[in-house]
């Protein structure tokens, strides 16, 4: 494979680990291959799974473990009975290049000397994807992995950045503006229905029970009028007019006859 540097695209990561993230050197189906550079100067090779393959734990496990074993970091004998079984499946361990460092967490990665012309850390890649033997002859893989269409670069250290507005999801999201827009003002013309019928037609109140208490009759303002002690003297009529008789002023004597 020749070595080609292209320019980064859109989402792939600026640095991985204590190293900066220069150039792509190769795309595969299970993770991508970059140019970068180690604190003193050194140019690295650095493999990175993509994000369906890092959210798949038997591709990841895979990819750690090509690593692991070309850093020595596994011994024993179960390593070498692994070892003999992938190396009958063409698995890449001998000739791997120096591991100079690793990630094996949620998006695992892998950094390698840089050398112009020669295999780099897309070695490791290649155990990510599942292959078989027909007749004992390596062949294809036997089936198409469920995250090969998940071909975004897996970000370590944090969330991916925000994806780019395309036409096709700024129609979708002015459709759904627009639909929850139809449905507030459905919902709030029905609201004021509801509370115009409610005030035209308004329910009869209760009135407070009450308590009946009978109030005492009423008292003359004047008191009633008593008879004379003198007798009955005439009550004058409507015209102003004594009742015919004697007046107080008339001689009680009898009068002598002339």
């Amino acid at each position: 494979m020749a070595n080609v540097a292209t320019p980064l695209e859109y989402g792939d990561p600026p640095r991985l680990g204590p190293y900066v993230v220069q150039a792509r050197l190769h795309a595969a189906p299970a993770g991508f291959v970059y140019l970068g550079q180690a604190q003193d100067g050194r140019a690295v090779s650095l493999a990175l799974l993509t994000r369906g393959a890092a959210l798949d734990p038997a591709a990841r496990e895979r990819f750690v473990t090509a690593a692991k074993e070309a850093s020595g970091e596994r011994s024993g004998v179960r390593y070498w009975f692994v070892r003999a079984a992938r190396q009958q499946r063409g698995a890449v361990l001998d000739g791997a290049p120096e591991v100079l460092a690793m990630d094996d967490g949620a998006a695992p990665w892998v950094a390698v000397p840089y050398a112009p012309g020669r295999p780099g850390a897309e070695r490791f890649l290649d155990p990510v994807m599942v292959g078989g033997t027909l007749i004992g002859q390596a062949h294809g893989p036997d089936f198409v992995p469920y995250w090969l269409t998940d071909r975004a670069p897996a970000l370590p250290g944090g969330p991916a950045r925000r994806r780019p507005l395309t036409e096709t999801r700024r129609r979708v999201l002015l459709a759904a503006l627009a639909l929850a827009l139809l449905l507030l003002i459905l919902t709030t013309m029905l609201l004021v229905l509801v509370l115009a019928d409610r005030d035209g037609d308004p329910m009869p109140r209760q009135l407070p029970p009450t308590n009946f208490v009978p109030s005492p009759p009423p008292t003359p303002a004047s008191p009633e009028p008593k008879p004379s002690p003198s007798g009955t003297s005439p009550s004058p009529n409507r015209s102003g007019q004594s009742t015919p008789g004697r007046s107080p002023g008339d001689d009680s004597g009898d009068q002598s006859a002339l």
